[in-house]
């Protein structure tokens, strides 16, 4: 058995098949792949890795099989899965997932292959465990599998107290203590028992303020869309595959971009924090459903348009659009009055939390600094936005001004 220091669950015993894995080459490899990738250009401290999420993970896991009385075999695959359940990401954590995805048709929690392959799949028979059915609960498939990915699974509770401690962003601080002790199992269903709506409307809550805060925050998205768009370039380069993307980790995409002639401006503008600013920041109404829904193809089209419009390199415009609102936490299922009912059906704090979701919607569209100006007015006449509606970045830092004050825009 192994005790680990931790930020923040203090020590972690690590004992079993988990102390087993620890070691292992493709967990070792979190250390690596920062948990939160950009957000550390926001906020400096947000240093900490997957390997240490992971840890978390496998500890809060542990304390609920403890609860729900979930022991032997059936224990052990679970404490696996949850110290495994991060092994798939590739680098930066999620900032360039759309990239691989999009060339491999892998998530990262598609980690069958992994799990059954080299140490990891070794060391799982050799303590008795199927490496399939650890990826089917990495997954979420199966009752148990609802612990580790799930609305009220150990993931999301380790990962928002995690991020809150390490930004400094008290908002995702949950009690997770109180959410292990409710859970509880009926008709197969993992949900939180009687007189936990509350407790079930916390975790909402505190996701829904990480969101545009931490997550969602505007440098951390131009940063992103700048990364994710190197990746796609270094993608074009021959000595580059979208499996060996896919497994790389921090370093070595940072590696890569800077040595690769076609990324190297990319790398330096990340590494010197010299990022791309907003020409365009545009609310939900303000865009037409096409470009909302639009795929990569459609977007790189509308960007190499805007880019031929202002004379400039392709790649110096990013159409960044995210996905429509959703929250899936709300299919959270309480306890009430002795039935099993969806968070959403219950909460008035939902509808409200929906609300704002759909206001803090922003499309966004960036460039260098001095060319802001006119790649806004020619975003908004290719993207055909709404002038009463969307908003232009002026070139001075913090001045915002609608579109009103460029109706002869296009």
């Amino acid at each position: 058995m192994a005790t680990i220091k931790d930020s923040v669950h203090d020590h972690i015993e690590v004992a079993g098949v988990a102390a087993a894995l620890l070691d292992t080459e493709p967990v070792q490899r979190l250390r690596h792949i920062k948990q939160l990738g950009t957000v550390q250009l926001v906020y400096p401290s947000a240093n900490h890795t997957r390997f240490e999420h992971s840890l978390g993970v496998y500890h809060l896991a542990d304390r609920a099989l403890e609860h729900l009385g979930i022991d032997g075999v059936q224990g052990e695959r679970l404490r696996a899965a949850a110290l495994l359940h991060d092994v798939g990401h590739g680098p930066y954590s999620h900032n360039i997932e759309e990239v691989t995805y999009r060339h491999t048709g892998k998530y990262h929690d598609d980690v069958e292959e992994l799990l059954s392959a080299g140490e990891v799949g070794a060391t799982l028979r050799e303590h008795d465990l199927d490496p399939e059915r650890i990826a089917g609960l990495v997954a979420g498939e199966g009752q148990y599998g609802q612990l580790v990915s799930g609305e009220l699974d150990v993931d999301r509770m380790d990962y928002l107290v995690r991020d809150a401690h390490h930004t400094g962003v008290p908002y995702g601080t949950i009690d997770h203590e109180r959410l292990i002790r409710e859970l509880t199992f009926v008709d197969g269903e993992l949900v939180l028992a009687e007189g936990n709506v509350q407790t079930a409307e916390s975790l909402l809550l505190a996701r829904a303020l990480m969101n545009p805060t931490v997550y969602q925050h505007h440098v951390a998205r131009i940063s992103k869309a700048m990364l994710r768009r190197g990746a796609e370039r270094l993608l074009d380069h021959p000595d580059v595959d979208p499996e060996r993307l896919r497994r790389m980790d921090d370093h070595d995409l940072q590696v890569a971009l800077r040595s690769t002639p076609e990324t190297s401006e990319v790398a330096r503008r990340l590494r010197t924090r010299d990022l791309y600013k907003r020409a365009v920041w545009a609310e939900l109404e303000a865009v037409p459903e096409d470009v909302v829904d639009a795929d990569f193809e459609t977007l790189r089209d509308l960007e190499e348009r805007v880019a031929e419009r202002t004379e400039l390199a392709p790649e110096e415009v990013v159409i960044d659009v995210p996905d429509r609102p959703s929250m899936t936490e709300s299919t959270s299922r309480v306890m009430v009055s002795g039935e099993m009912r969806q968070l959403g059906k219950q909460s008035p704090l939902v509808s409200a939390l929906r609300t704002a979701q759909q206001q803090q919607w922003r499309l966004g569209v960036y460039a260098p600094a001095d060319d802001t100006d006119r790649v806004g007015r020619a975003a908004v006449a290719e993207l055909g936005l709404d002038l009463d509606g969307a908003l232009v970045s002026d070139v001075r830092p913090g001045v915002t001004a609608t579109l009103d004050e460029f109706a002869d825009a296009g």
